[in-house]
């Protein structure tokens, strides 16, 4: 099981609001991506705590012997630990009023994979046949569309398809998505910011990862989005056996 990850300031933000970090628990790996939101400084000290607290929660209370579903309550605890810090922050500093950020995780180990996800930050499947979508958007426009009220065509383009309607930090508590499923040979998973897959097609993507090099694909990923206009930071981590 290997990893790469990379994060990119883009070509129009002052400040580079996301925060990514991997790491190995034993043969298996946990990857985090955050994509923090709040003036001045406060989106980036969300995604910055958001990933530091996750993984001090989650090593808490990590054994080499947990089970599949012992892992996802506590993928679903250590968004809890960063959305509580995170609260708290903004509750006590009027400078970080609003403060919060999307969260997308994913534990894999040698026979199944774990996601958890808050926000639009998304987890793919990479598949021989293309990307395939892991995780649900949390934003104004999906919600629409799973009301009924907009297409999925309308919801591509909606003016308000980056205005979230979950995040981390925003509220006393939050609602954690889980998706687990178990695989036999391999695995490969895409972990992103709305940098990459809001602006780049999920046909573009897998493109530029079947053509890199694995040591290479997280910067190429980067350089895709740079050349649609880089309009957001960009952060990925790729992870496959």
């Amino acid at each position: 099981m290997r990893y790469r990850f990379s994060s990119d300031i883009g070509l129009k933000r002052d400040e580079n609001q996301d925060t990514v970090r991997c790491e190995y628990f034993g043969h298996n790996i946990l990857a985090v991506v955050c994509d923090g939101m709040g003036g001045e400084r406060a989106g980036k000290e969300a995604s910055s705590i958001a990933v530091e607290e996750f993984f001090q929660r989650f090593s808490a209370g990590y054994s080499p012997s947990i089970s599949d579903e012992e892992i996802r309550k506590l993928l679903i605890a250590s968004v809890s630990a960063a959305n509580s810090v995170i609260y708290t922050r903004a509750r006590f500093d009027f400078k970080n009023f609003g403060m919060g950020t999307t969260c997308v995780a994913a534990f894999i180990n040698e026979h199944s994979a774990v996601i958890a996800n808050v926000g639009d930050s998304r987890a793919y499947l990479i598949t021989n046949e293309g990307l395939k979508q892991v995780t649900e958007d949390h934003n104004y426009a999906m919600d629409l569309y799973n009301h009924g009220k907009i297409s999925r065509e309308e919801m591509e383009t909606h003016p308000q398809k980056h205005m979230l309607v979950r995040a981390v930090g925003v509220e006393k508590t939050v609602s954690t998505d889980t998706f687990s499923f178990e695989y036999e040979d391999k695995i490969s998973l895409l972990l992103c910011s709305d940098g990459l897959s809001g602006y780049c097609s999920d046909d573009e993507i897998y493109d530029v990862i079947v053509k890199s090099s694995f040591d290479n694909v997280a910067d190429e990923l980067i350089n895709l989005a740079l050349g649609k206009g880089g309009r957001d930071n960009i952060t990925v981590a790729v992870i496959s056996d």
